[in-house]
């Protein structure tokens, strides 16, 4: 008789203001994000980590679909054109991944700095951990809310301090991602923002079905007109 032993497995949800860990409460970050993460990192040894990344560390562009492109080589290379066109030089100090969900969809392109991470990388190696994959909190939180999202339209909202990410999703394919700074008044205005955002995408009518990912509680009764769904940062960064 064989016994399979398995690694303790860990996800970690960094964040520049505190580090989420599952099946712990939530670290503040008193000085350096990653000096809160080797910390956290230096009690889970031996373990697999997962790290979500927040989304303010990530530059995201939606790449339309082009039959033009035949190979992932050749996709990486537009996202890479795109993000220097819009960023400038220090687009290519940047780690680019690419993410679809139809199979002639448009591509998620995610941006991240490289020193960031291989500074994940090296923080794991000397805590003596498995890190097996770092990935775009935007990117971690769609594919938990996926079957909600493949019917119909919808937006999804994404609360992170001072800011919204809003990805506009039909029949659970990429249409758009904005990133927009807001005050903490955001929920009262909320159907204001999504109007105006649907009015640059020149939708015929305001999209109504909101998945709202906030830091805290969020009242799904507070806007009538709308059909308000609420999930837990927390609770998808960990997930």
């Amino acid at each position: 008789m064989s016994l399979l032993w398995r690694s303790k497995q860990t996800r970690i949800g960094v964040c520049a203001d505190r580090i989420l860990v599952s099946g712990a409460k939530p670290v503040p970050v008193e000085k350096d994000f990653l000096e809160t993460l080797t910390n956290v990192l230096s009690t889970r040894k031996g373990h697999q980590v997962s790290i979500v990344l927040a989304d303010s560390f990530v530059r995201y562009m939606l790449l339309a679909w082009n039959p033009a492109l035949k190979n992932e080589e050749q996709w990486l290379a537009l996202a890479r054109h795109r993000l220097a066109t819009v960023y400038g030089a220090q687009a290519a100090e940047w780690e680019v991944k690419l993410t679809a969900t139809a199979p002639q969809g448009a591509r998620l392109a995610c941006a991240i700095e490289r020193k960031l991470v291989e500074s994940l990388a090296e923080k794991s190696v000397a805590a003596q951990t498995d890190l097996v994959s770092v990935q775009p909190f935007l990117v971690a939180g769609f594919n938990q809310i996926r079957e909600r999202a493949s019917a119909g339209s919808c937006w999804l909202v994404v609360e992170e301090p001072g800011r919204l990410t809003l990805a506009y999703l039909q029949k659970g394919a990429w249409i758009a991602v904005r990133s927009r700074r807001v005050d903490p008044s955001w929920r009262v205005v909320l159907p204001e923002i999504i109007e105006r955002e649907s009015a640059c995408l020149a939708l015929n009518e305001t999209c109504t079905r909101v998945i709202v990912c906030a830091q805290e509680a969020f009242d799904t009764g507070m806007h009538e007109a709308f059909r308000l769904d609420a999930v837990s940062y927390r609770d998808l960064a960990l997930a």
